[in-house]
């Protein structure tokens, strides 16, 4: 068995899954126009997520470590999936808050593409599912 880093849990109820992280847990569920209950962020939302919090961080340890007036950073992130090709289109809209110049700013934007999970996102990815 694979080591356990996160694991999903759904039993009887409609949708609603526990995740759980070493003593991390939330929720993710589906709306309720998709017979979920909205307990919880949707897989998609997850995804979202995952990418949008991993460039933040990375451009606030960037920024620390130079020790530029970053205050804020807010990073939206969507995507759409184009069904017949495959192809899949990640949208980062980055928000830089505090005392920074023009040339900071970009080089912030820079360091946002380079966090661990648009790296994973960008590279040929492989899922191995098994059964026990």
């Amino acid at each position: 068995m694979a080591k356990k880093t996160v694991q999903a849990t759904i039993r009887q109820q409609k949708y609603k899954t526990e995740i759980q992280a070493k003593n991390h847990i939330l929720i993710a569920d589906e709306p309720i126009e998709v017979a979920g209950q909205d307990f919880g962020f949707t897989p998609t939302e997850l995804l979202e997520a995952s990418l949008a919090s991993c460039t933040a961080m990375t451009i606030r340890m960037y920024a620390d470590r130079k020790g530029w007036d970053l205050t804020e950073a807010k990073i939206n992130v969507s995507f759409k999936r184009n069904i017949s090709t495959h192809l899949v289109t990640f949208k980062k809209d980055i928000e830089l808050f505090g005392n920074l110049n023009d040339k900071q700013r970009l080089r912030l934007k820079e360091i946002g593409t380079k966090c661990p999970i648009e790296k994973i996102l960008k590279g040929q990815v492989d899922v191995e599912s098994r059964l026990f």
